[in-house]
């Protein structure tokens, strides 16, 4: 049944691929182009954001909420990993880990977040050696005491101001010696969940002090990392003012040369984050994308195949500096099967990467340079019936990665034999 199976596939691919060589489309390159594109793979998705400090460090601060119980979250470092390398295997290509502060090894002892050192995450660098990743880093500025009353460096207290600037010099130190041993650029990310519930009186102040607090964490330069930082629209309790906010960071970014992250659920429902791409790169030392889905707010939802991730996949492989832009993943769900959940995620942001580097670009830029829009308008159409289903299961296949549906079978068999049994 299996060779059965591969042949077709196969001769599915050999009708596509002629399909699409009648537009002017190299499908060889196009593949090997896919699977060069890495995808920097969220941590938290496999424990609910929850990470893995001592259990009575209380978890309360910072608005970051994970719905749902089903079975199977991970524990421990161990079962979280055992978790990512099983989605490693259900997706072609080389990828990456983005990990928070909070996921590091810190044994027994407690240990805050303005004392953690590159020795908390060796044993994650072994780990990538191994497994032939790379990682990124996050820093962690929620689910603690102090930020319990919603502000962390743009507070109006210097000691908790100082304390949360300790913590990402920290993490920025840490990142630059993981870019170091795996020899790649260490992506670190700040997001803050800076903000208030209802209508402020005084907005500039909280601006300025996280601008100080920045300017002092940068100080330091590192090799072997970059810093980038992610604005937000609102939040659970930042729904009327967000201090750190699109406006702000992209006023940072062009201004101190950092990386700018958009997450596409930080944004009105009705915005284009696919937009807004040819408007700030020509500003911008480079952009961080974290996918996600957000569902009226920003609630995370598990990527689908949608419109918007299709217009913001076109748009990365149209834009120009298409080599500045990162991709990274961020969304969770507890109510259903969390590897499915990632697999399933995953998955449909190459599938929307590969429908992208399928279409003839050349031919549709000549339709629109030479004013023919309505030839534009209905290749763009046509496209969207094209066999592009047939190429993504052949890259699959000769990526040694389950066809089709197949992986949903085997998410299952995993969360019989593992999952279930966690309790």
């Amino acid at each position: 049944m299996k060779m059965y199976m591969n042949e077709f596939v196969e001769q599915a691919y050999a009708i596509a691929r002629k399909q699409y060589e009648n537009l002017g489309v190299d499908v060889d390159n196009v593949m090997k182009e896919l699977v060069s594109i890495p995808i920097s793979i969220h941590c938290w998705q496999a424990d609910d954001v929850g990470g893995f400090e001592r259990p009575d460090a209380s978890i309360s601060g910072g608005g970051i909420q994970a719905t749902g119980s089903f079975p199977g979250k991970a524990r421990n470092i161990a079962e979280a990993r055992q978790d990512y390398e099983k989605v490693f295997s259900l997706i072609p290509g080389k990828h990456r880990l983005a990990l928070h502060a909070s996921y590091g090894e810190f044994g027994s002892k407690f240990v805050d977040r303005n004392e953690i050192t590159p020795d908390h995450f060796q044993g994650w660098i072994n780990w990538a050696k191994l497994n032939d990743i790379k990682l990124d880093m996050n820093s962690t500025l929620f689910s603690h005491p102090k930020a319990n009353d919603g502000f962390t460096l743009s507070s109006k207290s210097k000691a908790i101001r100082s304390f949360w600037i300790e913590h990402v010099k920290r993490v920025r130190t840490i990142s630059s010696e993981i870019g170091k041993e795996l020899e790649d650029t260490c992506i670190h990310n700040i997001w803050i969940p800076d903000g208030m519930k209802d209508i402020p009186v005084d907005r500039a102040t909280h601006r300025l002090l996280l601008k100080d607090s920045l300017d002092e964490i940068l100080k330091q330069k590192h090799a072997n990392m970059q810093d980038s930082l992610e604005g937000k629209l609102f939040g659970i309790g930042s729904e009327s003012y967000v201090v750190g906010s699109h406006d702000f960071y992209l006023s940072y970014a062009i201004s101190n040369g950092t990386l700018l992250t958009m997450d596409t659920g930080h944004y009105h429902p009705n915005e284009s984050v696919a937009d807004k791409i040819s408007s700030i790169m020509p500003f911008v030392k480079g952009l961080l994308l974290h996918v996600s889905r957000g569902v009226h707010w920003d609630s995370d939802h598990v990527v689908i195949l949608n419109d918007d991730l299709l217009q913001l996949m076109e748009e990365i492989v149209r834009s120009p500096s298409m080599n500045r832009i990162r991709l990274a993943l961020d969304f969770f769900d507890a109510s259903i099967n969390r590897i499915g959940a990632y697999v399933s995620g995953i998955r449909s942001t190459q599938k929307a990467l590969l429908y992208s580097l399928l279409q003839p670009r050349d031919l549709l830029l000549e339709y629109e340079e030479s004013g023919q829009y309505f030839q534009r308008l209905a290749l763009l159409e046509e496209l969207k019936a094209m066999p592009f289903g047939a190429i993504w299961d052949y890259l699959c296949l000769k990526n040694n990665v389950l066809v089709g549906t197949a992986w949903i079978q085997e998410v299952e068999k995993y969360e019989q034999n593992i999952l279930r049994k966690r309790g």
